[in-house]
């Protein structure tokens, strides 16, 4: 028999009371003194249903205002949900906001024994490893200061501390890792290995997706308050990056247009694997096939240019016919058939746009554009947009010399 899950969530909802304006205000008082009518209200999630297993680590994404602090806070049991039903088996460990659980008018050292016990820990237990958290804080004599005099990089590093010796069954941390400075964030992300390495339970949310890919085995996307996606950290990722590019992208994609006459054009636009069979994605390192159909108005061949961006606009890579003195060939009275390969793409997965240009068969005037996408997939933590081929040597005995003249 399997062991039950550390945390289980059934169909969960939260709605909040809606009283953004005067007359909402007003039904609400009334509804709740003559319990008559429904109380105006907005819904902050809705039928949110998840299981998080001992060992696991969950990263938790989306938009600001989608619904996952108040997601993390019914898990924690901060907050009580509207409808569903929730399951925790274990201690839980959980960073949600700056200064919680901390009173600003005691110092960093009586706030260590106020947020511990406050998490379950015994005054022994406390005592026993002070020193480690004061020592993992590593806030200097500021530990017997007040904490309202504290920055808000010195609040997490506090909070951070008291968790580390706490060592929950689940440990749940909301964007604690975008406020500390990059050393402590290294010494924190240092902690999280050891501690799944060891077993440990992490829930964590934040917007640095290098953080969820790289601490989380799956992610769940919360958009509008619902579940959107759930599944391997970097599949969720990218396609939550891929939705930025899409929606911060301006520039309309066109894939059928009417064509005036009379211009040298692109009729027709799609994409091939090495099979010829017609794709819209492709395994990052895979080999792509551009083909197309142009149009030309005095019979003589254009000269097609085509080229790879991002879609947000980023442009990558682009080329044209006349480059190699390709000639496209000719199907059809004024009508030209090309075809173009790359072989081992080297795109990072995310997803692209293939556009295509008819150009005069001089190469001088450019006159018609046609976009496709194309959704390249694979998992790597290789940065920017694309793969270059490298390989890592070791260093040379002139090394020395040469750091010995600068030196010099």
């Amino acid at each position: 028999m399997q062991p039950a899950p550390l945390i289980r969530l059934c169909q969960i909802g939260k709605d909040y009371p809606s009283v953004s304006t005067s007359g909402n205000r007003l039904r609400m008082i009334a509804s709740l003194l003559f319990r008559r009518g429904e109380i105006p209200h907005f819904c902050a999630l809705q039928g949110v249903s998840l299981e998080l297993k001992a060992g696991e680590s969950l990263g938790l994404i989306g938009e600001n205002g989608a619904g996952k602090s108040t997601l993390l806070k019914i898990i924690a049991g901060v907050v009580k949900p509207s409808t569903g039903q929730i399951e925790v088996n274990g201690r839980i460990g959980a960073l949600l906001e700056l200064g919680s659980g901390f009173h600003p008018e005691y110092s960093g050292l009586e706030n260590i024994h106020l947020a511990a016990a406050l998490m379950g820990m015994s005054h022994s237990e406390i005592d026993r490893k002070l020193e480690d958290i004061v020592q993992f804080a590593d806030i200097g004599s500021h530990i017997h200061e007040p904490i309202k005099h504290y920055s808000s990089g010195m609040v997490v590093r506090l909070g951070f501390a008291v968790a580390t010796a706490m060592r929950p069954d689940i440990l749940i941390t909301d964007e604690v890792l975008a406020v500390g400075d990059e050393s402590f964030q290294k010494k924190c992300i240092r902690w999280i290995e050891g501690y799944l390495a060891q077993g440990g339970t992490l829930l964590l949310c934040s917007h640095s997706m290098y953080h969820i890919q790289t601490l989380c085995q799956k992610a769940v996307w919360i958009h509008g308050g619902r579940m959107h996606m759930y599944g391997n950290s970097f599949d969720v990722t990218r396609e939550y990056l891929t939705y930025h590019e899409e929606k911060n992208c301006k520039a309309e994609h066109q894939e059928h247009r009417v064509h005036p006459e009379g211009i040298y054009q692109i009729r027709s636009l799609w994409l091939e694997d090495d099979a010829g069979t017609e794709i819209a994605e492709l395994e990052m390192g895979g080999v792509l096939r551009i083909c197309g159909v142009a149009h030309s108005p005095d019979e003589r061949p254009p000269v097609i240019l085509f080229g790879v961006a991002r879609v947000d606009g980023t442009s990558i890579y682009g080329t044209h016919s006349n480059e190699t003195a390709y000639v496209p060939g000719r199907i059809a009275p004024a009508t030209y058939g090309f075809c173009v390969r790359l072989p081992r793409l080297p795109l990072l997965p995310g997803k692209y746009t293939i556009r295509a240009h008819a150009m005069d068969p001089e190469g001088l005037r450019l006159f018609d554009t046609v976009n496709t996408t194309l959704r390249v997939t694979g998992q790597t933590r290789d940065y920017s947009l694309c793969r270059l081929e490298h390989e890592w040597l070791p260093a040379r005995p002139d090394f020395a010399e040469r750091e010995r003249g600068v030196q010099e």
